[in-house]
């Protein structure tokens, strides 16, 4: 890794949110690995375990800066306080218990910089950890998938002016990624994908993201999607004639996704089905 969040004229800035992730956090901060300098800031989200507290202190000689919440404002917020910390043009979240891959960052910039209208870049991503597979993601911002689900990486490569512009990630109790989508989707935002199979980060599977609590929430949080972003919904009709779904995904969707709640089985069976092909968001 190379930089701090000190570090003059860099073009990219990594944020990666912390609370209770001491064990992994270094292996996150070691998966940071770019030729050019970085922006690099952590944002201890009131931890109050020892091995986080540990894993912060040996920062402290490391080129990274470390910022602190005094009370735990969640994942949003801790992405927000990193953001406002940095400098750089372009912006990557980095959950602390995921790892970046070596040398991306830096062809994800170089991407941006060859197309100035884009306002994010994104690949495909691995998940690890209790099962393996590459999560394929649409070659594009789709305003009509969005609206019933998010097939979106949480790590991207934002272009600061666009985070600015939609006041970056908004305080929910879930699916503040989603609604980042969202809120750049409704704006009307574009965004270069690296090619299909092109893997931009690893997302691991663990813990809490295993236990997946939003689905039980999932009706009253996708409900208040919908609610902050109506512009989005009023031009679903629209979105949906633009969409590159296929016409039988495009009925689909709404049967699939949407306000229906959740069941445990059903991230098994999905996962089983992009296994086989035949469930995948390709373009």
């Amino acid at each position: 890794m190379s930089g701090g969040a000190s570090t003059d004229g860099a073009r990219i800035a990594v944020i990666i949110p912390c609370y209770r992730d001491g064990e992994l956090l270094p292996e996150a901060i070691a998966s940071v690995s770019e030729e050019e300098p970085l922006e690099v800031v952590v944002v201890d989200d009131a931890s109050d375990d020892e091995a986080t507290r540990l894993a912060l202190e040996q920062l402290s000689t490391a080129s990274v800066t470390v910022a602190r919440h005094e009370r735990n404002l969640g994942v949003a917020a801790a992405r927000n306080t990193g953001f406002r910390a940095t400098r750089a043009r372009y912006v990557f979240p980095l959950d602390a218990d995921d790892l970046a891959a070596s040398g991306m960052l830096g062809q994800m910039a170089d991407r941006l910089d060859e197309n100035p209208e884009a306002d994010v870049c994104f690949g495909d991503y691995r998940e690890f950890g209790s099962s393996e597979l590459l999560r394929q993601v649409p070659g594009h911002i789709d305003p009509y998938r969005l609206l019933y689900t998010n097939e979106y990486p949480v790590s991207a490569l934002y272009r600061r002016t666009a985070l600015e512009a939609v006041g970056g990630w908004a305080a929910l109790p879930a699916y503040e990624d989603w609604h980042l989508w969202m809120s750049l989707a409704e704006r009307g935002a574009t965004g270069v994908h690296m090619g299909p199979q092109t893997v931009t980060y690893r997302r691991r599977l663990h813990g809490e993201r295993l236990l997946t609590r939003a689905k039980f929430n999932h009706r009253r949080l996708y409900l208040r999607l919908r609610q902050d972003h109506p512009r989005l919904s009023g031009d679903m009709r629209e979105h949906r004639r633009r969409s590159s779904l296929s016409r039988r995904r495009k009925l689909l969707y709404p049967l699939v996704y949407g306000g229906r709640p959740r069941f445990s089985w059903e991230a098994r069976v999905k996962t089983l089905l992009e296994r086989s092909g035949s469930w995948t968001p390709r373009r």
